[in-house]
């Protein structure tokens, strides 16, 4: 049996906040810079830096999935697919010299180390559209709406 009461709904927001943090964060920042400095800079390293936040959103939302029996293979590969994509493009960029400094950014290796950060990236949003969509199951389900007559 699906449970969709309180504790589930407070746990897919939570974690649809939390996921969603991650993905938008660089994109706020972007903006305030540029309308401060009329100056576009954009980090988009800061969603693999805010991967612990990502994370525990992650596990929230998966709970909460567990919790109402629904969306968990789509929360649960997405978060998947994020954490081995970006231990591989970690690995990738350490295995390669890019981590240290020894090889230039540039080239095939480079390549493959942001292309695994934007797969990373993906999955992370795959996983709050999820939170979305479960948060409003959940909202849809706990919520009576009162009948017009």
């Amino acid at each position: 049996m699906a449970k969709k009461d309180n504790l589930t709904t407070g746990l897919a927001i939570s974690g649809t906040v939390l996921a969603w943090l991650p993905i938008l964060a660089p994109i706020v920042f972007s903006g305030i810079f540029f309308l401060a400095e009329r100056e576009l800079r954009f980090d988009y390293l800061m969603p693999a830096e805010l991967f612990l936040v990502g994370l525990a959103g992650s596990l929230l939302l998966l709970w909460a999935a567990f919790r109402a029996r629904s969306h968990r293979g789509l929360i649960g590969m997405s978060l998947a697919i994020a954490i081995v994509a970006l231990v591989s493009s970690q690995g990738v960029a350490v295995l390669t010299g890019l981590a240290s400094g020894t090889q230039p950014a540039v080239g095939w290796r480079w390549t493959i180390v942001v292309s695994l950060l934007a797969v990373y990236i993906l999955a992370l949003l795959v996983v709050a559209v999820g939170g979305l969509l479960l948060c409003r199951d959940c909202w849809r389900s706990s919520t009576p709406w009162p009948k017009i007559a």
